[in-house]
């Protein structure tokens, strides 16, 4: 019987804390949430207070009765998820699923996994709180409601298959206006004048610079040319003291910005080393926006301060947090044992979370320690021929401080010099020019995101909290509408003019710019999505409103607020612009006619077409009427004949040119499933396309980049006499061999695949596949019934049902009398040859006509037993 059951939500924090804890405790994990919303529409309950429905999700049904029967063993249940909001409520839906009691029911948090952190927790547990929970799921039903309201809308409107949500398409709106910021700005150059002297005891060289810039190469040039001759005196020298602060403990977003920035590390990736490091025990919890310290953690920091570097080096502080909502914690993110400045591998902490962990521990420690004491000097060069000053900076460091382990990395971007050292001056005396350079320098837009730059931006805007950033940023990527990616740059001519030896040189450079690598882009898709929601849902992509609801969720976590109060609040309003969207998109299902064609006399309509509002010359019974898609903004009940018949001449396609093998016209446009490259125009009957490559936007793509596009589908060679066919999919490059589809990996270019390689994918594919059967038997139905290993473990499977098998089954030993009574609900019948696969049916020449589909499986039917790879008969 088990005396004490301690839940927590993964096996390695279980693991770790029942090293903690006598023979008395049981620790067992619920591997995270194990309730959802209910689909569907009736999840949750408007008309009541906004109740929401749950349900167990099917993949915790064993793991939600396993845990009830310990529970209803155990003397008491120790509940011991996570301290934030989704830990709270993880906690919460134990209690209700498990039908625990509350006299036997502890709840106890720690923000570190050690020993005397989980003891103290023990001793003093507390009850659920409610607040934590109502705010979780305050989140959650608004979160629900905006999606699925919202998407409907855009299926629509815009396109099918398209979803919205209240954070992330906030996210991408950011996305997207940086790109249309970027796209839209216009470069202009000017000249940026340094100089090269050498002090009048010779030796190591400085420069200085010109304060200002010139607009044009003859104001520079001019100045050069005054420059000729002249005399160059150390006008003036100031000295001065200045210092540099260590910055404060790791919070989440700074932890994954600093690791993005240093480690090259994705947001997600951060959040999950992170999360093997707490689980492990090494570091404190890692979802948190306070920046503060215990004082046992302060004391610690600074007796392994005094014993690595000196007790001059240590200066303990406390940091307060600016953010008013840190609520996710109570502590900065720090290793629990400040003396181990380094950890092996082992288990799950492999090298890069070892990696991690020396980030995390060198950016706390370097937060205890002292400042850094510089002496910075600014020398004015005065020029003898005309009033303009030349001026040079650099800096001594007279104390390390905190340099001597740690220096924060930004995102800035910026190409100017760093300040060096001085070599030793005197005001007054003459320094020799070596040359003076003006040099082009052009403008640059504000940057594009990266994953660390967004979730700074989103945290100034105060959108989203530590739990959110790393599942927004990676959700609006899959769905296709932000792409993570490097992009080369360009080249330009910059103009360099150099004074040297009293002559005055020009010369032209090339230089590289707009280079991008791992930043965030807009997708077509996720640019037209966010203009419509602009301009018909404004205030849920508005910033400071998204900003105001996570503060109305932060006062319910605080008891100030109620939650159901709160939705009604925001979704009666909400629910009222929905359904006159949506009335509007229903009004315009019917056909409007605008008018008649003044060249062809025939009608003009404007209606909504399975795939959006368009505007159509011709009847419906018309073989050859046109077509043209509506712009964004436009509206199927305002739009005008004279708008409707723009469309058609001024083509919202952009057009890139001709094609040299046909002379036809070359256009990129949005279709069904994305971005297209077409040959010919809409109305040809032989014209043709190709979707656009992953990076390639309608707005940038060039004339020969969508022309190398129609170079698939090709064959690459032929394997077992049959072609080798290499094309593009919804879902990416693939071949297609004897009616079998093969994925290309991203390594692999369709383009130039070879046929050697295209066959040894092929081969790892079927080795692949054949690794996954582990048994076979062939039943009097025609039904193959197979053990597979797959990426979840083994389980049972007829054609696509599956049924994973208990933990424990030996699944190589199993007999066909064993593998139906494990069978569960699935159906024994034939699977269904596939349409096109007629050769791969004839394979099968032993294959009998099936008979009707058997789903009894108490009279077990007969079978046959295939050899498998492992080489047993079943």
């Amino acid at each position: 019987m088990v005396k004490n059951l301690v839940i927590v939500e993964s096996p390695a924090k279980a693991k770790t804390i029942e090293k903690f804890l006598g023979q008395d405790f049981t620790v067992k994990s619920c591997f995270g949430h194990i309730r959802d919303l209910v689909k569907g529409d009736d999840a949750i309950d408007v008309r009541n207070g906004f109740l929401p429905r749950y349900e167990v999700t099917p993949d915790k049904r064993e793991v939600v009765s396993n845990l009830t029967k310990l529970a209803k063993e155990a003397e008491t249940v120790w509940l011991a998820s996570d301290e934030d909001r989704e830990g709270e409520a993880i906690s919460w839906h134990l209690f209700e699923a498990l039908n625990l009691r509350k006299d036997k029911t502890k709840r106890i948090v720690f923000h570190e996994i050690t020993k005397p952190a989980i003891l103290k927790a023990v001793q003093n547990p507390r009850s659920i709180d409610e607040d934590l929970v109502n705010a979780q799921q305050a989140r959650r039903v608004l979160d629900r409601l905006v999606g699925f309201e919202l998407s409907p809308v855009l299926w629509k409107k815009v396109r099918p298959s398209l979803s919205a949500g209240r954070v992330q398409s906030v996210a991408v709106r950011l996305i997207v206006e940086r790109e249309r910021e970027v796209m839209n700005f216009a470069a202009t150059s000017s000249y940026r004048l340094s100089a090269e002297f050498e002090p009048p005891a010779g030796g190591r060289t400085f420069k200085a610079e010109l304060p200002k810039r010139f607009e044009n190469a003859a104001d520079a040039e001019k100045l050069l040319n005054a420059c000729k001759g002249a005399a160059f005196t150390v006008k003036n020298l100031e000295t001065k003291p200045a210092k540099k602060s260590p910055a404060a403990p790791f919070t989440t977003s700074t932890l994954q910005q600093e690791a993005s920035r240093k480690l090259g590390y994705s947001i997600t990736q951060t959040m999950l080393l992170a999360q093997r490091l707490y689980e492990a025990g090494h570091i404190t919890y890692m979802r948190t926006d306070s920046v503060n310290l215990s004082d046992l953690a302060i004391d610690a920091a600074k007796e392994a301060i005094s014993n690595a570097f000196g007790a001059e080096y240590s200066n303990p502080q406390k940091y307060v947090t600016k953010n008013d909502s840190a609520q996710e914690a109570h502590e900065a993110i720090r290793p629990t044992d400040f003396t181990r400045r380094v950890i092996a591998p082992s288990g799950d902490v492999d090298a890069s979370a070892v990696r991690l962990y020396e980030l995390i521990w060198k950016r706390a420690v370097a937060s205890q320690m002292a400042d850094a004491q510089l002496e910075r000097t600014i020398a004015t060069i005065g020029i003898s021929t005309v009033p303009e000053t030349l001026t040079a900076t650099g800096e001594v460091i007279k104390f390390d401080g905190f340099l001597k382990l740690y220096l924060e990395s930004t995102d800035d971007e910026s190409d100017g010099d760093d300040e060096g050292i001085l070599p030793p001056l005197k005001q007054g005396e003459t320094v020799r020019l070596k040359q003076m350079t003006a040099t082009e320098r052009f403008t640059k837009p504000s940057p594009r995101y990266t994953e660390a730059s967004l979730v700074k931006k989103l945290e100034e805007l105060g959108i989203g909290r530590p739990s959110t950033y790393a599942p927004t940023i990676s959700t609006v990527q899959k769905r296709g509408y932000v792409v993570k990616e490097e992009r080369e740059g360009k080249k330009r001519d910059v103009t360099i003019f150099t004074l040297k030896d009293n002559a005055v040189t020009k010369r032209t450079e090339n230089e590289n710019y707009g280079a991008e690598k791992n930043k965030l882009f807009p997708s077509d898709v996720g640019m037209l999505v966010t203009d419509f929601l602009v301009k018909h849902f404004d205030q849920i992509l508005d910033y400071n409103f998204t900003a105001t609801v996570e503060k109305e969720f932060d006062e319910i976590a605080r008891g100030e607020k109620v939650w159901n109060k709160m939705i009604e609040n925001f979704y009666i309003p909400f629910h009222e612009v929905v359904e006159k969207t949506v009335q509007s998109a229903d009004r315009q299902s019917g056909e409007r006619l605008l008018g008649q064609d003044p060249e062809t006399g025939r009608n003009v309509y404007a209606r909504l077409a399975r795939y959006g509002p368009v505007a159509q010359i011709g009847d419906a019974e018309d073989e050859d009427k046109k077509y043209a898609n509506l712009r964004p903004g436009q509206s199927l009940e305002t739009i005008s004949l004279e708008e409707a018949l723009r469309l058609f001449t001024e083509r919202t396609d952009r057009l890139l040119g001709i094609d040299p093998a046909s002379g036809k016209n070359v256009y990129v446009r949005m279709a069904r499933y994305g971005p297209v490259a077409q040959i010919g125009e809409p109305d040809d009957a032989d014209k043709k396309y190709a979707s656009l490559r992953a990076g390639q936007s309608v707005q940038t793509i060039t004339l020969e980049e969508a022309m190398t596009l129609f170079r698939l589908p090709r064959v690459v060679g032929k394997f077992e006499d049959k072609d080798m066919k290499v094309a593009l999919g919804r879902f990416g490059p693939y071949i297609l061999h004897d009616d079998n589809f093969y994925s290309l990996t991203k390594n692999d270019d369709p383009y130039t695949i070879s046929a050697d390689r295209a066959v040894e994918i092929i081969l790892i594919k079927r080795k692949a596949d054949s690794d996954k059967i582990i048994k076979e038997f062939t039943l009097e139905t025609g039904a193959v019934l197979r053990v597979l290993k797959d990426r979840w473990g083994h389980c049972l499977a007829v054609g696509k049902q599956k049924v994973k098998l208990p933990k424990g089954t030996a699944a190589e030993e199993l007999t066909l009398q064993e593998c139906l009574a494990l069978a569960g609900d699935i159906a024994l019948e034939p699977e269904k040859p596939k349409k096109k696969a007629a050769s791969k049916a004839k394979a099968s020449s032993t294959e009998t006509k099936p008979k009707k589909a058997t789903t009894k499986k108490a009279a077990a039917p007969k079978a046959t037993a295939k050899k498998t790879s492992t080489g047993k008969n079943a």
